[in-house]
């Protein structure tokens, strides 16, 4: 007999089909007693008979936020909940209090946000931003050259990494091919990590008043909340460039426009705001020293089909009794993003 499953979601929610493509959910049908319809709060209670004995779940982004008493009401038997999308913060917890194993994607998620982020990076030790402005906007040949020659290029240029998760980590493994002094912040960093990565671990106040470029990929938790502000800011080098691809909630963002605009030679390059879109008097889209683009570091298009994958694979593992790559447990979400 197959395992009976099913897909969470809005009734309307066409991100089960984004991230579970149709050759995915058609091998899922094959392996799996998978449920037609896709169940959420307002429909679970039509279907209790059904989902009496539902083992396993599959969602993505919009995942309906069940409590704890709503899955032992209309979920008392599930066991696992595979996830193809990145963080789970925000509706895990009543699950894991459920002893439901929860999957997610969030290594598939991972790989788009470190090869943008590390593009951008050598991009910004080259004063890509800044002089392709310069050259698009003056035509002038020479005053663009003359603003690249003021970033360090990439011989031992000085990166600093905020946070060392699964991103983070990604991101210094790409940038070892490159011969860059890399500093990291992370509090959760061992020393023999730090070691075998080849990193310097150090704080914020060091990474923002030395380090050339700096990237965001701080876990997205209350305490971090505004913990990049005026005092780091404020100590950026005259062309350094922070990239924030994390969340826009860490960063005070009356503290970096002002110190954008107290040097304009320095420059920001922004994934994510907060609120997100920007409001449209925001100074971001005023200076041009701020690059913005619109949440697009992590999966998008084709790369959305590889978190459906991956959880594909790591149902094949828990069918099969092997040991799941991908399990968040409780105490990882005090450190994950």
């Amino acid at each position: 007999m197959k395992v009976k499953a099913i897909f969470m979601a809005d009734s309307s929610d066409a991100g089960i089909e984004r991230a579970y493509d149709e050759s995915v959910r058609t091998r899922l049908a094959e392996k799996l007693d998978l449920f037609p319809v896709y169940i959420n709060q307002e429909n679970a209670k039509l279907h209790l008979n059904e989902l009496s004995d539902v083992e396993i779940a599959f969602s993505t982004w919009g995942i309906p936020n069940f409590s704890e008493e709503e899955l032992q009401r209309y979920l008392p038997n599930l066991k696992v909940l595979f996830y193809a999308a990145g963080s789970v913060q925000r509706f895990a917890r009543p699950f894991m209090f459920r002893n439901v194993t929860v999957v997610s994607a969030w290594a598939a998620n991972a790989i788009p946000v470190i090869e943008f982020t590390s593009a951008q990076i050598l991009l910004a030790n080259k004063g890509f931003t800044q002089s392709a402005r310069s050259y698009k906007q003056h035509g002038d040949y020479r005053q663009a050259q003359q603003i690249s020659r003021a970033f360090p290029g990439n011989y031992s240029a000085r990166v600093g990494i905020l946070g060392a998760g699964m991103i983070g980590r990604g991101v210094i493994e790409m940038l070892s091919k490159h011969e860059l002094a890399i500093d990291v912040f992370d509090p959760f960093l061992s020393d023999d990590r730090a070691a075998e990565l080849k990193v310097r671990k150090t704080d914020l106040i060091d990474i923002f008043t030395n380090c050339d470029t700096i990237s965001n990929h701080l876990a997205n938790l209350p305490a971090t909340v505004g913990i990049l502000n005026k005092d780091h800011f404020d100590r950026m080098l005259p062309h350094a460039t922070f990239i924030n691809t994390g969340r826009g909630a860490q960063v005070v963002e009356a503290d970096l426009i002002k110190a954008l605009r107290e040097v304009s030679t320095r420059t920001a390059i922004l994934d994510v705001t907060a609120p997100e879109p920007v409001p449209d008097n925001s100074p971001f889209l005023q200076l041009d020293n701020v690059l913005l683009t619109p949440h697009i570091a992590g999966s998008m298009n084709k790369e959305v089909y590889r978190m459906g994958l991956y959880m594909e694979a790591e149902c094949e593992r828990y069918l099969t009794g092997a040991a799941m790559r991908y399990e968040v447990k409780l105490e990882m979400l005090e450190t994950l993003a």
